[in-house]
């Protein structure tokens, strides 16, 4: 079996070396940058199972290196490393595309745990590739390549990843009711556990981009101590 391939983006070469070493200890294969341009001039040139990226970059930052990679590749795991921890940089870090956020110093048996939970539903395939690239909603369409919601009178919505993930995991168990469980492990792992009011807050979103009343919802049902059910 092949090596699982990372490519590492860090400034700070005690980070970056102490990183390589004990990935490479885990059995991986570790490619350095470090800068955000040279580590979208790597990401261009090979395929990653991973990539694991700091906020605060030259040249390119973290956030823009993220969408930039989003772009083009709407799978490949992210996890971004920050030396800053307010729950805004979180959010705004998501929202760029990354998968998890870890913030130094952590704890090293956390951090080697969470990239192994990446890279096992990154091969696993977590969310069936059974639905089509591009359904409509109602009255929206959501394109699932661009993660772009849009309609006839309102302005083009682009997706997170996870909102993505959530979506196509309902999508694809259309008319049955998908439990909290399940989606916590489907879509977060269980590794890198939310709370069930996560869930919640992402179902309203769906419901705010694709429900005409989102109080009273035609397409994302709650069941009540189960979980969730969507129908068109």
């Amino acid at each position: 079996m092949n090596q699982p391939r990372i490519l590492l983006v860090e400034d700070e070469s005690h980070f970056l070396e102490a990183i390589t070493l004990n990935l490479e200890m885990e059995g991986y294969e570790v490619i350095q940058a470090v800068d955000g341009k040279q580590g979208y001039k790597y990401f261009k040139s090979a395929k990653f199972d991973l990539i694991i990226l700091d906020l605060m970059l030259p040249h390119i930052d973290g956030l823009t290196l993220c969408k930039n990679i989003r772009l083009e590749n709407a799978h490949v795991p992210i996890i971004m490393l920050t030396a800053k921890g307010s729950n805004q940089e979180k959010v705004e870090g998501l929202k760029s595309g990354a998968d998890d956020y870890i913030t130094k110093p952590f704890n090293l048996e956390e951090f080697l745990l969470r990239v192994q939970s990446l890279l096992r539903r990154s091969s696993s395939g977590t969310v069936k590739n059974s639905v089509p690239d591009i359904i409509t909603i109602g009255n929206k369409t959501i394109n699932f390549l661009t993660y772009e919601v849009s309609g006839a009178s309102t302005e083009v919505v682009v997706l997170s990843k996870k909102e993505v993930q959530l979506l196509k995991l309902l999508v694809d168990k259309e008319n049955e009711v998908v439990s909290r469980d399940t989606i916590l492990e489907e879509i977060w792992g269980y590794e890198i556990y939310p709370t069930a009011r996560t869930i919640d807050n992402f179902i309203l979103n769906l419901r705010k981009y694709f429900e005409e009343n989102p109080k009273e919802p035609k397409h994302f049902h709650s069941i009540r101590g189960v979980g969730y059910k969507f129908n068109k």
